[in-house]
This record gives structure tokens, C-alpha cells and sequence, in this order.
């Protein structure tokens, strides 16, 4: 057995436009608003600079040089307007990434997911063949077989056996297809047959009794940023959840991005017992986002390696690390671990099972669930987690399905007034029986 390690990195949101300049109105593209002292290392307003991404990919080469793969969960381009950009645009950036993490990694395999920003228009993902797909699809052909190239083509999804395993494998989901905010797809049961062909690669790696791991960059679920935001049209997030409990024996992990935030989401079977978890790393951009409602919405960069059992995929440890951009700017670039899994929340490892005591923990916990809050924005945004906060984030850990988020959020804002209401009728009582005497 051997406890070895691979990197996920995810939302690196590249803007090419960055530039240190005393007018607020021209640091960053992609800021909606004037940035007051940029610096050389970036903004909370503004996507990643290109010293940010340089320092951080060779940052996860000082600390662990050798892993045995890196998963990279897409969101390459920066959040400005489809007219500033284009395929040429969007391609250049995804190539220039590539490039940077093929010299820094030489020989590493990387599984590489699009993110919903990866495509022009951003978002408009089609269920068929793409030129975007397809210049994509070469740009990362070191990485992947003959037969993962071809079927990319059709979808930009793929699965390939891990390198050297007969029995452990990645499927590579391209989950743009489902968001919300993807026009293409309305009305449509199974967009590109993924659906169907994932269904039938699990089933597969049941028969030859394989392990597998799952990654893509939406997530299905909510955002716990902003109550009742969720990313998939509700009949694809209904068939994700239901094929993760027909097939969940063989589901070792999945892998997304998407938040920017740090955090995790829990799987049940119809009887309500854990059977998957689903991590949700952190972005290295920092850019503070502009979704209505969301008050402090920036994170510090991050970037995560686990630790995991070769035998069984099985998560042993999570160590993510961090990068206080206001620190950098200020002093020095640093590059520090955040937190290890298993000692922040005191927890054997991070399987399904442990990832449930987490979750009790965060539930019963308030000292526990600030913890998390602070790793959630990557030691950010350090304010109190409220009431309502607390009901946004452990809602949208344990319920991925639309109608039973909606059940938590209800029963968690009931039970959260019922004490408020039941301090006011004792105050009343009490006033009642003192006027009596």
C-alpha cells in the first residue's frame, strides 16, 4: 500500500490584461469596478496575473515535485464580456496554460476538464463536434490515448485507466453541458450522450470491479455563497445524483471546481445512508465575484494536493495551501499551508465516512463550522458565520437534490427562530406576572 499524492488546481481565470498602473479604470478587464492599488501579485477585483499563476504552478513543484498525476477542473479565461474575447482568445489561453504546466510538470499525466469560461460564447457548450473541442483536444493530446482524443471531440468528455493500474480509472465529465446558464441544451434528455455513456462506463468498471474517480468543473448541487443558486437545470442534476447512488460502490472520489470557494458535498442513498462525497477546491484567482447577493465574495488563492491509497483510491488526507494576496502585495509572495484535513477536523481521512463526521461536526459544532467558514473563502473573508450563514453552507453540503435543499432550508430557518421565539414569550410571561404583583 502506498499513501502517494496528486495535485488539483482549478478556476485559474487568466488575465492577460493584467497591469499595475495608477488609473483605477484600466488595471484589470476583468473587474466591473475601479481598482484603488493593484499590485504586482494581483487584486481581490481582478482575475489572475500571469506572475500569480507562474508562482503557483511552481510552487506545487517545490512542495511535492513527483505526484502521480494533477487534476485541473477548468476556468482558464478571465470573467469579461464574449466581445473582448473569441475562439483565437480562448484558445491562446488555454494553450499558454498547457504549456506552462507541461514545462513545469514534463511526463506528469494531467486530467484536464473544461471549465464553463473555456468556450466562446462562454457558457454555449453544444452537445456535437466543435472547433473548440477539437484545437482543445490537441493542445492536451500529450496527456491523453487516441481514443480519448476522438471521443473528446464529440463532447469534451473522456475516460482513460490510470497510468500503470488494470483496475483504477478517471472519468472526465465536461458538466457545461448541464449548467443553467448553457441555452443550447434546453430541452434536451442527454446532451452528446454523456448521460448514457457514463452510465455505461460505470457499469463496466462494476463488472471488472474497477475504482474510479470523477472530475469535472460545474458542480451539480448549490452554491452556499447565496441561498437557492444552483448551477444545473433541474432534470440533469436529478440524473447526476441518481447515478451516483446506482453506481456508487465503485466511485472513489469526485473532483470539481467552479465555487472558487473551499468545499464538499454529500452524496445518500435513497435511505438516507452516505454513500459519496464530492471536493470542491478552491480557485486560484482571487476575483471577487459579481453574482447579486454575494457580500464578500473573493477568496485568497488555493491550491490542493491529496494524499491517496493506491490500492483503493481511497482519500487519505487533504493539505491545502494558500496565498494571502494582501500579505503578498504588501511584504513578501508567500505560498503557506492553509490546513490538513485530518487535523483541522480531527477525522481519520477523508473518506465518505469521515467526510460525514465533518459534516456533524460543522452541524453541532459552532467552533468547528467557523473553521470551515474561514477555509471556505481561503482565510478571506474572517467574519462571524451567522445564522443565516450557517444555514447556507450545511445545507448546501448535505442536500445536492433541488426538493430536499429546499426541505433544509426550510427546517434549519424554523428551527433557527424557535428559540428567538420562545426567548420573546418568556419575556412576556414574565412581564405579565410581574405587573400581577
Amino acid at each position: 500500500m502506498c499513501f502517494c499524492h496528486f495535485w488539483h488546481i482549478t478556476d485559474l481565470h487568466w488575465d492577460p490584461d493584467y497591469k499595475v498602473t495608477e488609473n483605477p479604470n484600466t488595471v484589470c478587464p476583468s473587474s466591473s469596478k475601479p481598482v484603488s492599488n493593484p499590485g504586482k501579485w494581483g487584486s481581490y477585483l481582478c482575475d489572475s496575473n500571469w506572475d500569480l499563476i507562474n508562482l503557483s504552478i511552481y510552487t506545487m513543484k517545490d512542495l511535492h515535485s513527483q505526484p502521480d498525476f494533477i487534476l485541473w477542473t477548468g476556468d482558464d479565461t478571465p470573467h469579461v464580456g464574449d466581445e473582448k474575447l473569441g475562439e483565437n482568445a480562448v484558445l491562446r489561453i488555454i494553450s499558454k496554460l498547457t504549456q506552462l504546466i507541461r514545462e513545469v510538470f514534463p511526463g506528469t499525466k494531467v486530467y484536464s476538464a473544461m471549465g464553463n469560461h473555456d468556450f466562446h460564447p462562454k457558457n454555449q457548450f453544444p452537445a456535437n463536434y466543435h472547433r473548440i473541442y477539437n484545437k482543445t483536444a490537441e493542445l492536451w493530446a500529450p496527456w491523453m490515448d487516441q481514443q480519448s482524443i476522438a471521443m473528446f471531440n464529440k463532447g469534451a468528455f473522456y475516460t482513460e485507466k490510470l497510468r500503470g493500474r488494470i483496475d483504477q480509472r478517471i472519468i472526465v465529465l465536461n458538466t457545461n453541458l448541464y449548467y443553467s446558464s448553457n441555452k443550447l441544451n434546453v430541452g434536451i434528455s442527454d446532451p452528446a450522450g454523456q448521460f448514457k455513456w457514463f452510465e455505461k462506463i460505470l457499469s463496466n468498471a462494476v463488472t471488472a470491479k474497477e475504482k474510479v474517480y470523477i472530475i469535472g468543473h460545474v458542480p451539480p448541487g448549490f452554491f452556499e455563497k447565496r441561498r437557492r443558486t444552483s448551477w444545473y437545470q433541474h432534470h440533469f442534476n436529478k440524473r447526476y445524483i441518481e447515478i451516483v447512488q446506482k453506481y456508487h460502490s465503485v466511485i472513489a472520489g469526485q473532483f470539481f471546481g467552479h465555487h472558487h470557494t473551499d468545499s464538499f458535498r454529500m452524496f445518500y442513498s435513497v435511505s438516507a445512508s452516505p454513500i459519496g462525497v464530492m471536493f470542491i477546491a478552491p480557485g486560484i484567482s482571487p476575483w471577487k465575484t459579481t453574482l447579486p447577493g454575494v457580500a464578500n465574495g473573493a477568496n485568497n488563492p488555493g491550491i490542493r494536493v491529496f494524499e491517496y491509497d493506491t490500492n483503493t483510491l481511497e482519500v487519505q488526507d487533504m493539505v491545502t495551501y494558500y496565498f494571502n494576496l494582501s500579505y503578498a502585495n504588501t511584504i513578501a509572495p508567500l505560498w503557506q499551508l492553509e490546513y490538513r484535513l485530518t487535523e483541522a477536523f480531527n477525522v481519520p481521512d477523508g473518506t465518505v465516512q469521515s467526510m460525514q463526521m465533518v459534516l456533524d461536526k460543522l452541524y453541532n459544532n459552532s467552533y468547528y463550522l467557523q473553521k470551515y467558514y474561514k477555509y471556505n473563502s481561503v482565510n478571506y473573508d474572517l467574519t462571524e458565520c451567522d445564522t443565516n450563514c450557517r444555514i447556507d453552507q450545511i445545507c448546501a453540503i448535505k442536500e445536492v437534490d433541488i426538493v430536499k435543499y429546499e426541505d433544509c432550508v426550510e427546517r434549519e430557518s424554523s428551527s433557527s427562530t424557535l428559540p428567538a421565539q420562545v426567548s420573546v414569550i418568556s419575556s412576556l410571561l414574565l412581564s405579565i406576572l410581574f405587573l400581577q404583583f
